[in-house]
């Protein structure tokens, strides 16, 4: 379907890709995978059309579409969440009016032989199969859909985007990707805003995705669930397996070992010929069998071991400065915009040496509290930073705390003091930054090199209190082994973010829940504390599944008189009896809701709707309808769980 031909891309000195080919076949699912700067990222710009090679060229079908979503970009303001994600059909009126067009001029001709008459058939198709493409008849019911998947709340689709922090941002963004239905897909790191029920929901929403795919991530499970196939970029070259990422992991051990073991064997070939030829080539009585060697050595095909990118960050933190006992107290905490409280009463204390991880879904108010700690936002309550206690912050978006106009080497040199600023190229260096690498802009790194450039700005001084805030997003599944490894050995106090479950475990040793407005606390490390929850995975928690809580029944005891027991049947039959009229009226309810839905809804798929007078006020109606079922709906949904334990108790009195 695509085809990548003898792609060819360098930078100063450096291949990035030296005449790559690969094919994308139709409904492929492709992980392009690589150590951080190999240049997956730059692989799908091109891809994408915006970044062009020095040699060689990107075939595509006619009639081709692809929706590219990159790691980072500018979004534009004046519209509401559902606004933006609808501007994805703002050309359905154009294909409509190019139809009424062609429908036109087929009822009034009678050439039907002509080649002109032939092509408006020909055109006619196309704008059919377009309409069908962006499923046109279902517009609104896509947009509803994908924004609830990716986390969006329907009370979020009035709301303007500028309301919403970046990550939710690039959340919209996906949304008008993957509403295109486009031919093929290409998605630098999806997952990185998004909690584990979205990533789950994205999971899904891709493996029936009818058009290709190729993606960046550095989740393993992610990749494993999503593709069928893997591209790895490495030092110029790629190498593909039709494997999804664990088992292409294996086939690539196999397949190094495999050539290791028939380059020696061949190099042992080799020498025992040359050896041959030199002990008897002066020998007269040998010459036959010498010149036979000779010949057979010239026809040897050589076999070449491609050289391995075995580059990898090396660095730990500095021995922390002896701080007070206790590094950070958190008392009574709260925290809301407006009249939305994130989260209040919280109390959280970090000792020294203490390492903690807070989880939860997204949205629960994590890194807002790591933002109070540091200074960043006002709150209410104490939050108290200990006696000798220096603070070091990994923040989340990097991309907004970099300087991108700064280069590599006045990052690091403008922030160093003493000694540090005689070590400056050499601090860069275990963080893989060398040579021409050092005078590079930060605003051309790839994510994971700005996360890496990140980590180098916090050695630059001693540090007793770590906080980091998603640290694992962006880098490679190597550096981020390489960053654990660091981090258990640093032997000061750290909080860390992070929806990781392999990178926590036996990382810390206590656990915060941030969980409906409230913050609890769970003792041991992560898997302890998914064991208290009751659940296997961060993605049982995200979905809210977890420890259910527990409902007070009356138990009547031996000496429960029979009068009380029938006292307390009476009153279970009548609440019962309460919760089913509950439910008969919610129903009925959302019956009606959902009649002016469809009513509304039909009204809204005409794409000439849009220049009616009174647009604002059916989409104000749609909207106040909408908001009246998602209330109805959860008063049903109560009612049902109250009816089931009330029933379930009075079958128990018998």
């Amino acid at each position: 379907m695509v085809g990548v031909n003898k792609i060819t891309l360098s930078f100063a000195d450096r291949f990035l890709f030296n005449n790559v080919s690969f094919i994308i076949n139709k409904q492929e699912r492709i992980g392009l995978v690589g150590k951080n700067g190999a240049g997956k990222s730059t692989m799908l710009k091109i891809l994408a059309g915006v970044q062009q090679a020095d040699s060689g060229n990107i075939s595509t079908p006619s009639d081709f579409s692809l929706g590219y979503l990159p790691q980072d970009m500018e979004f534009e303001e004046g519209r509401t969440v559902w606004e933006e994600a609808a501007t994805v059909f703002a050309n359905l009126a154009r294909i409509q009016l190019n139809i009424n067009e062609i429908n036109n001029q087929l009822v009034t001709r009678e050439d039907y032989e002509s080649d002109s008459y032939l092509q408006l058939l020909d055109d006619l198709t196309h704008l059919n199969e377009q309409l069908i493409l962006l499923d046109a008849s279902n517009m609104d019911a896509s947009i509803e859909q994908l924004l609830l998947g990716l986390g969006f709340k329907r009370s979020d689709f009035t709301r303007p985007t500028s309301e919403f922090s970046g990550g939710w941002r690039m959340r919209i963004e996906l949304a008008k990707i993957l509403l295109t239905n486009a031919n093929l897909l290409l998605l630098d790191e999806p997952t990185n805003h998004l909690d584990i029920e979205s990533i789950q929901w994205l999971e899904d929403f891709l493996k029936v995705y009818e058009g290709a795919i190729v993606l960046i991530s550095h989740d393993r499970a992610f990749l494993d669930n999503v593709t069928n196939r893997t591209i790895e970029i490495s030092i110029g070259k790629v190498y593909d397996y039709k494997a999804p990422y664990t088992k292409y992991v294996q086939l690539r051990k196999e397949r190094r070992e495999q050539e290791i073991a028939a380059y020696n064997n061949q190099q042992k070939q080799i020498k025992d010929t040359e050896d041959f030829i030199d002990r008897f080539r002066s020998k007269a009585t040998k010459a036959v069998q010498v010149q036979s060697r000779i010949k057979q050595l010239d026809k040897i095909d050589r076999i070449e071991i491609d050289v391995e990118d075995t580059a990898a960050m090396r660095f730990y933190f500095p021995p922390a400065p002896r701080s007070g006992k206790v590094a950070l107290d958190i008392i009574d905490v709260g925290k809301a915009y407006g009249a939305k409280q994130i989260f209040n009463h919280a109390e959280i204390s970090v000792v020294r040496g203490e390492k903690v991880a807070f989880v939860g879904k997204n949205g629960e108010g994590k890194s807002t509290m790591v933002k109070l700690i540091v200074g960043l936002e006002k709150h209410t309550g104490v939050i108290e930073i200990g006696h000798n206690v220096s603070l070091g912050y990994y923040a989340q978006n990097q991309s907004d705390i970099l300087d991108g106009n700064k280069t590599l080497f006045e990052t690091i040199d403008d922030e160093a003091t003493g000694d540090m600023r005689t070590k400056v190229r050499g601090l860069l260096g275990s963080f893989l930054f060398s040579g021409e690498d050092v005078d590079k802009k930060v605003k051309v790194l790839s994510g994971g090199e700005r996360a890496r450039l990140a980590f180098c700005k916090l050695l630059l001084k001693p540090i007793n209190l770590l906080i980091l805030d998603e640290p694992t997003n962006h880098l490679d599944l190597r550096s981020k082994e390489i960053l654990k490894e660091a981090l258990r050995a640093y032997d000061g106090a750290m909080i860390v973010i992070s929806h990781d479950r392999d990178f926590l475990q036996g990382l810390t040793e206590k656990v915060y829940e941030f969980k409906g407005g409230s913050v609890n606390q769970h003792i041991g490390d992560v898997y302890e504390f998914l064991r208290t929850r009751k659940v296997q995975s961060f993605k049982e928690i995200e979905k809210g599944i977890g420890e259910s809580i527990k409902k007070e029944t009356v138990k009547p005891s031996s000496n429960v008189s029979t009068q009380n027991l029938f006292e307390l049947k009476k009153e279970l039959k009548r609440e019962c009896k309460s919760l089913k009229n509950t439910v008969q009226n919610s129903e009925k309810l959302i019956a009606s809701c959902e009649a002016v839905a469809e009513k509304l809804n039909h009204s809204l798929q005409n794409p000439s709707f849009y220049k009616d007078k009174d647009y604002e006020k059916v989409m104000k109606e749609w909207q106040e309808n909408n908001a009246n079922l998602e209330e109805v709906m959860k008063k049903w949904e109560s009612a049902m769980e109250s009816l089931e334990i009330k029933s379930a108790e009075l079958e128990r009195l018998g």
